[in-house]
């Protein structure tokens, strides 16, 4: 089979190759993306076996189930060269080997499943992928898709009395569509009583021989578990035997906002997934919707997004930093972080005109271009931090208390973490050296020199000391974008950049119409699919983007690190001690918003 077979049959991926010499051609429909991501569609009887030899069997395998999702098909216009379905179960799967290789298929793979009917069925792969539990459980509570021979089916980001599917085309996205809603008392008794922990329900026991098991509820109040996050204890004495996370509180449905919002009204809602993640939020979205579009940005551009980004990266680790010593004890740290992001705010603020929550690139570039005297500014912090930096290792890392109180705990292997999904600095800690930035340059990261924080085994101390070393690393992205900015425009000169350049749309009447449509209506991209990926604050963060030819998006799918890292607590923290689990929760560095969305 030769390398330059047709693009169509996908004989020009080396993993489409070896999936079809093991189950043969046949088994298999290849669909071309915009992304270039090998994908193949797999009856729902094989999709198992699949899944077992690109694990386990095939060299290089793909040890991570990156993410799992379904897409409702019903009212699709442009689905050409794909089979028929009434629902969609993808599944986007990770080899870490692959990508370091630079192949051309960038280690990524995408599997899709076909079904139909209103109830529709598909095998679980919990017994192939421990972290799918939750990724199946998610495309049940949102798409009705049922997992037969997932052990506990049930209501993961929603309440369990709610009803219905809301990721389905027929569920309304706005609340003038719904019923004005009443909470009466019986209601609300009702509510509460679904609420309560049942173990049986878990698979626990309340007592195992003449030891009766404790059951203690950690949140889901805000500042106990760093987020309106909930995690029930089961115990013996202050050892935590099992525990169940619970999700859901944050939830607010942005994936189905991305339905009715245009390409470019939808860019807001992006910076409150990773609330402290700022623009970082907006690159892999913007990003991707340039791939849908066909838009290339010009280099000033990608600088000016890594610098912004790279300020974010900092804002979002001096806060771990600070709440990270908090929990172990320590108080002072804390305050000294505040003061420094508040210098890193000043200078995001300067630039962007706004501080948490800029909501500033735009599809084909920046809002605006970089204002006079930023390189001043930008220095100024740098100056004023990497110093910083070094008293914080002295004062917090290099603590006797925090390193008794954090080595050692919670720890778990790179085989582990790929397991359960996990990437960033929690991967990283593990040994992995696979950082998005070099494995896949994008947005230019190509042209920076920059180290990957390494470590042997991912406990709360390493992952820790990687994220101070990550903002030092940071601090020479940022000096290498001051000191070697490109000149150019700040937008791409392409019909679906929105909004076109303001300087343009009042001097010509044709741009002008293209500014008002692609503000009030929104600009139309082609029918595609595409999926971007970045290492964002806190791990990978990817979306994933069906268009079918119109104003607003198909299905947008936001995969986000905070998700995966939750699902593994129990695997990492079962055996341990109450106060280990506070250290561990620190550790992890989530936010409620990017697990629920």
């Amino acid at each position: 089979m030769a390398d330059d077979a047709a693009p169509n049959t996908g004989l020009q991926h080396d993993i489409v190759r070896e999936v079809y010499r093991r189950f043969g051609e046949g088994e298999f429909r290849f669909q071309a993306t915009i992304d270039g991501m090998p994908t193949l569609w797999v009856e729902a009887g094989r999709i198992l076996d699949v899944l077992k030899f690109l694990k386990s069997e095939v060299q290089r395998p793909y040890r991570m189930l990156f993410d799992l999702t379904a897409i409702d098909e019903r009212v699709r216009k442009h689905r050409d060269g794909q089979p028929a379905s009434d629902f969609t179960v993808v599944y986007h799967l990770l080899s870490i080997d692959r990508c370091n290789a630079k192949e051309l298929a960038g280690g990524d793979i995408r599997l899709k499943v076909g079904l139909v009917g209103e109830k529709p069925e598909c095998p679980s792969c919990i017994s192939i992928f421990k972290n799918a539990n939750w990724y199946e459980r998610e495309a049940w509570d949102l798409f009705g898709v049922v997992f037969t021979g997932h052990p506990n089916l049930r209501r993961i980001l929603l309440p369990p009395r709610w009803e219905g599917h809301p990721g389905r085309k027929d569920y309304p996205a706005r609340a003038t569509e719904f019923d004005p809603f009443l909470l009466d008392q019986m209601r609300q008794d009702l509510d509460q009583e679904a609420l309560l922990f049942k173990p049986e329900e878990w698979g626990m026991q309340r007592s195992s021989g003449d030891v009766d098991f404790m059951f203690l509820n950690l949140g889901p109040n805000h500042p106990s578990a760093h987020g309106a996050f909930r995690i029930v204890l089961q115990l013996d004495g202050e050892e935590i035997v099992d525990c169940v996370p619970d999700i859901g509180y944050h939830h607010r449905g942005a994936e189905k906002m991305a339905e009715r919002q245009s390409w470019h009204t939808f860019i807001p809602y992006t910076d409150r997934i990773d609330y402290l993640g700022g623009v970082m939020n907006n690159l892999p979205y913007v990003m991707n919707v340039e791939k849908l579009a066909g838009i290339t940005v010009p280099d000033r551009v990608k600088t000016i997004r890594v610098m912004m980004s790279e300020f974010f990266r900092i804002t979002s680790h001096l806060l771990f930093y600070g709440t990270y010593c908090q929990d172990v004890g320590a108080m002072s740290p804390v305050f000294f972080m505040f003061v420094d992001r508040q210098k890193a705010y000043d200078v995001i603020e300067a630039v962007t005109g706004f501080r948490m929550h800029p909501a500033w690139f735009r599809i084909g570039g920046l809002a605006h271009d970089l204002p006079n005297g930023w390189e001043r500014k930008v220095k100024e912090f740098i100056d004023w931090l990497r110093p910083r930096m070094d008293e914080y290792e002295k004062a917090a890392l290099k603590n006797a208390v925090l390193v008794t109180r954090s080595k050692g705990v919670a720890a778990y292997d790179a085989a582990e973490a790929q397991e359960w999904g996990v990437t960033g600095p929690g991967l990283r800690a593990a040994g992995v050296n696979f950082d998005y930035r070099k494995a896949r340059p994008y947005s230019g990261y190509e042209n920076f020199d920059f180290e990957v924080p390494l470590a042997d085994v991912s406990d709360v101390y390493t992952r820790g000391c990687l994220r101070a070393e990550e903002i030092r690393q940071s601090l020479r992205i940022i000096e290498q974008c001051m000191n070697n900015m490109p000149a150019g425009p700040f937008k791409a000169d392409h019909p679906l950049t929105c909004p076109p350049p303001k300087e343009r749309a009042l001097h010509d009447i044709e741009t002008l119409i293209t500014h008002f449509l692609g503000v009030s209506w929104g600009p139309i991209m082609p029918p595609g699919e595409s999926t971007t990926i970045i290492e964002a604050t806190k791990g990978l963060n990817s979306y994933y983007s069906v268009a079918d030819g119109s104003t607003t998006s198909y299905r947008t799918r936001i995969r986000t690190p905070s998700f995966a890292h939750l699902q593994q607590i129990p695997a990492a923290i079962n055996g341990h001690m109450i106060p280990d689990l506070i250290a561990y929760i620190a550790s992890i560095d989530f936010v409620m918003a990017d697990v629920d969305r």
